[in-house]
């Protein structure tokens, strides 16, 4: 196996499809998750003392702004309630805490109430990787925290290949930030040099493991703008092509 001794996966349009869940939502009748996070806060709100729908969209979204910021800038995703206290601040407003707490989890396990589907094909590769490396998910945690994201992969069928888990509001830092490849390391018990990664992402998941010594493979199943200006060692269109792939790099 040459001198790859691990694999890191991303999570999001790798193993499963980002916002997948949506059209199950609507066919359900139910409002997006952008504006059902939005309403959650709202009622809570208005039921305390009344306020407008409007009001509470705009704070929304500033503090959508702040955390994109310092997660594109600074490689932190603050956690759930994080962001709902500094959309809280920003309206001069509190929350109970019960109150508060109802609607942190919520928003945690909305993508596992309605789960976004999985990529075809899969598990079984993985179940084969983990015959021969060692395997840990790498990945940033937006909304839904990794305790949930386990659950997510869980219910999927995915998550028993692996052995390891970084996931950003655990670790304390987000891709590409060395941390997150430092956790998996620590995990698998191997130098960050013996592993190699699986993304959708040309900045996080190719140039980022790359410039601690990794190799990287850019999956493009179900995201593939960056194809066109990877660095990779490697694209994947399928999990079909990943094993011959990994096989290639590892000599």
């Amino acid at each position: 196996m040459g001198n790859i001794k691990a694999i890191t996966f991303d999570l999001w349009d790798t193993l499963v499809i980002d916002d997948s869940d949506e059209a199950k939502r609507a066919e359900q009748g139910l409002r997006s998750k952008f504006d059902e996070r939005r309403h959650l806060l709202w009622e809570a709100l208005n039921s305390c003392k009344p306020i407008d729908l409007e009001t509470v969209h705009l704070a929304y979204n500033v503090g959508d702004s702040a955390f994109n910021k310092v997660w594109k800038d600074h490689h932190i995703t603050w956690h759930i309630a994080e962001r709902l206290e500094v959309i809280l601040k920003g309206l001069s407003r509190e929350l109970p805490d019960d109150m508060f707490d109802a609607v942190v989890r919520a928003h945690a396990e909305m993508e596992v109430d309605i789960p976004p589907d999985a990529i075809p094909g899969g598990a079984p590769v993985l179940e084969r990787l983990a015959k021969r490396f060692k395997l840990c998910i790498v990945s940033d945690a937006i909304v839904s925290p990794g305790k949930y994201l386990r659950r997510l992969l869980e219910d999927h069928g995915l998550a028993k290949p692996f052995t390891g888990f970084a996931f950003s509001d655990e670790v304390g830092h987000s891709k590409p930030h060395r941390s997150m490849f430092d956790s998996a390391a620590r995990q698998l018990g191997v130098e960050i040099s013996e592993m190699l990664h699986v993304g959708d992402r040309d900045h996080n998941d190719v140039k980022g493991p790359q410039q601690l010594g990794m190799k990287a493979i850019l999956f493009t199943a179900s995201r593939d703008v960056d194809k066109a200006n990877t660095t990779a060692d490697a694209i994947c269109e399928s999990f079909d092509e990943l094993e011959a792939a990994i096989d290639q790099l590892s000599g």
